[in-house]
């Protein structure tokens, strides 16, 4: 999306020059404005990343117009220009809350500079708003009464208030991601940024430029400044979630950026200190990984400075009915659904199977039946788990099968094989077919088609 830039002046050929010296070198749509007070009536209507405004203007000047800005729109990015440039001018403008000053007849390279600069405070003010407005939404927070899950508390507890690097360990759909999310919230860091990074979502190359930034034509198509998600998530808190899924290169960039607390965005010749805690997570076995030399063993020890493990579902089963009662409030009021429990059969089934997806899985169960159930409790039929339990996943054939002929019996058994196995996969994934089948080891397309033909819906699983 297109930055927005508003630019007040009286003189029209100014505001002319600005809007073709800036849209096509910094990829922005200006819109100009002739007086303070059509600044003010337009912005009524419509947003803008940034406003330039002349010092000299007839009526409202351009000091009484940032005033007004400034008390309105507290946090808009306001940059002065002025024909009369001087260092009174100057620090009068940044005292009353101008982010920057521009003397006029200006360079074009110093213009785009300070306006590019201008710009990103304002995206960083934006992103910051919402981090801490998606913090704000998250009504799910990490849950439990099992002995295992107190031990996870108190080691939570342990680590908050310092600034010690931690290691998430657990299978997928343990809740590693909230684990992070509540070490800093109750951490001295817990109203500065919160960033999460699915490391193994993106590329190597495009992970390295997300995380460091890169200067400008550093590479093909950097056609400006970026900032890396370190230096956003400044005096804050950085996830790195499914670490072990990174390659060498790019472990060897964040060690020094664990040990030096530096980064150095990619074509840059500097680098720069940021303030950043740092909490990893991974569902492998890094010791592992270290034997066969796809993960360095200095990297390792630096993340897990102290190592957090979550215990699988089916080691806290007493957990599944508060886990039951928290999920279900959570999506009833997401979808626009009454109130809705679990009657006591599905409670015993749920309480009994392996859940090979963790807490995930369990969630995913608990939409399907919130969609499919007529009443207020969700009952057997209306939970996938259902069909898992009658073709039984443990490997024998329901009793009753055996007098089944072989090719019906055996194909009966493959079909239940075949939806816990991928269900469990695809819970997993949260749906996501490519990122089960490389789980499975499987072309996506042969994937695909055993779903295709055991009748497996992945949306039953987003």
């Amino acid at each position: 999306m297109k930055a927005e830039i508003l630019a007040v002046d009286d003189e029209k050929d100014m505001t002319r020059l600005l809007q073709r010296t800036l849209e096509p070198e910094l990829d922005c749509c200006v819109t100009m404005v002739y007086s303070g007070e059509m600044a003010l009536n337009i912005l009524a209507q419509a947003s803008f990343d940034l406003v330039i405004c002349d010092i000299k203007m007839p009526g409202m000047d351009g000091f009484e117009l940032l005033g007004r800005l400034k008390k309105k729109y507290p946090d808009m990015t306001v940059v002065m220009l002025s024909a009369f440039g001087n260092i009174e001018s100057a620090v009068s403008a940044i005292k009353k809350g101008a982010y920057d000053f521009i003397s006029k007849p200006f360079e074009q390279d110093e213009i785009i500079f300070k306006i590019q600069k201008a710009l990103e405070r304002s995206r960083l003010l934006h992103e910051n708003k919402q981090l801490l407005k998606e913090r704000k939404k998250e009504t799910r927070p990490l849950i439990g009464k099992s002995e295992a899950m107190e031990k996870v508390f108190e080691k939570i507890a342990l680590v908050a208030d310092s600034d010690v690097t931690v290691l998430i360990t657990g299978e997928s759909g343990t809740g590693k991601d909230l684990t992070a999310r509540s070490i800093h919230d109750l951490s001295p860091r817990k109203n500065k940024p919160f960033i999460p990074v699915n490391c193994p979502t993106l590329p190597e190359h495009i992970l390295e430029s997300e995380l460091f930034g890169y200067k400008k034509g550093a590479f093909t198509n950097a056609y400006r400044d970026k900032t890396g998600l370190f230096q956003a998530a400044d005096k804050g808190t950085i996830f790195l979630d499914e670490i072990g899924d990174i390659g060498p290169s790019i472990q060897t960039k964040l060690l020094r950026m664990v040990q030096e607390k530096e980064v150095k965005p990619l074509g840059d010749t500097k680098a720069q200190t940021v303030d950043v805690r740092i909490i990893a997570s991974t569902n492998q076995n890094l010791k592992q990984k270290i034997a066969q030399k796809e993960f360095r063993e200095d990297f390792f020890y630096r993340l897990s400075v102290i190592s957090i493990e979550l215990p699988p579902l089916r080691d806290r089963i007493t957990d599944i009915p508060i886990l039951c009662q928290a999920l279900l409030a959570k999506h009833c009021e997401k979808m626009n659904k009454s109130p809705k429990t679990v009657s006591g059969e599905v409670l015993d089934l749920l309480m009994k199977y392996p859940w090979v997806g963790n807490v995930r899985e369990l969630e995913n169960v608990l939409i399907h039946g919130i969609l499919y159930s007529k009443g207020d409790t969700i009952g057997v039929s209306d939970i996938p788990i259902n069909e898992i339990r009658k073709n039984k996943t443990e490997g024998d054939l329901e009793q009753g099968n055996a007098s089944l002929p072989y090719r019906e019996a055996k194909e009966k058994f493959l079909s239940g094989f075949n939806h816990d196995y991928i269900n469990a996969k695809l819970s997993m994934t949260q749906g996501n077919v490519t990122q089960a089948a490389k789980l499975c080891r499987m072309d996506r397309q042969a994937l695909q088609q055993i779903m295709k033909r055991y009748n497996i819906d992945p949306d039953h699983f987003r």
